[in-house]
């Protein structure tokens, strides 16, 4: 059995899925990127081999992604995590016509518009600040001695008007939350406000290129409930989250990988 692997470098999350021969995923994994990009996804790459059974030998094409592709030289391919993502919504929604995808990750934030058949019409990112990205959440949890993955809860349990936080630029922002909790403003309705700044921001930024339903949400804010309401009731449409939204980019590489393994003359039942 040959097996394809996708690796999603992020700046802040490594992704790596594997597929085998009938394009069925067979194991993945996330870890934290860390400092040194080659040595720990070559290492989260080995033990999820390891846990699945799998010899490296088995791997027949590996294709890398994300903010550190270019960082990993036993990559067979690189490819734009644009190009990924969509390819991995494709892979994920199945027959379900996918419209628009929305994509906030560490770094940058995403929004692709695809045609009928799937393929890439248009796209538009943001990379210039971090207020509208996985960045921000992460600074907001910081400043309120929590974990980001609490910011859903506690943006459930917000039963006040969502705090205005105004600042377009993460140092600013950092400065006006913490003005805000000294003012004695609940955890809740600021984090329910830092959701609604960042999901203004996106529907913003998708609106440059037109929405289309239906909407795919994913990268690992789309984990966060909370980031989920805030983004339908700015959109005023349902999104579709996948069930491991932060895996999506890697599984599209993944799929791309058996496709390139294919498209060289390799039979699918060697």
């Amino acid at each position: 059995m040959r097996y394809f692997a996708g690796i999603d470098m992020g700046s802040t999350a490594i992704k790596i899925a594997l597929v085998d021969q009938q394009g069925s995923l067979s194991g993945h994994t996330v870890v934290p990127t860390g400092s040194f990009f080659q040595k720990n996804t070559l290492e989260a790459l080995q033990l999820l081999l390891r846990e699945r059974g799998i010899e490296r030998s088995d791997v027949a094409y590996l294709l890398s992604t994300g903010y550190g592709r270019k960082l990993l030289p036993e990559a067979d391919e690189t490819i734009s995590e644009i190009t990924a993502n969509a390819a991995g919504a494709r892979a994920i929604a199945g027959s379900a016509a996918i419209r628009t995808i929305i994509n906030i990750g560490g770094q940058d934030s995403k929004v692709l518009l695809l045609d009928a058949d799937g393929h890439i019409r248009n796209f538009v990112m943001n990379d210039k600040c971090a207020a509208g990205t996985g960045r921000f959440l992460e600074m907001t949890a910081r400043n309120l001695g929590t974990d980001v993955g609490e910011l859903g809860n506690l943006h459930c349990r917000s039963s006040g008007a969502p705090l205005s936080i105004t600042s377009t630029c993460t140092v600013f922002a950092e400065s006006e939350i913490i003005s805000l909790l000294a003012r004695g403003h609940g955890k809740e309705e600021l984090v329910a406000g830092v959701h609604y700044s960042i999901a203004r921001r996106i529907v913003r930024l998708a609106r440059q290129i037109g929405i289309e339903d239906r909407v795919f949400f994913d990268g690992g804010p789309a984990l966060n409930s909370g980031m989920v309401a805030a983004l339908e009731d700015e959109l005023m449409l349902q999104v579709v989250v996948p069930a491991a939204p932060q895996l999506t980019t890697a599984i599209g590489a993944a799929t791309l990988a058996r496709t390139a393994w294919i498209d060289t003359g390799e039979q699918v039942n060697a």
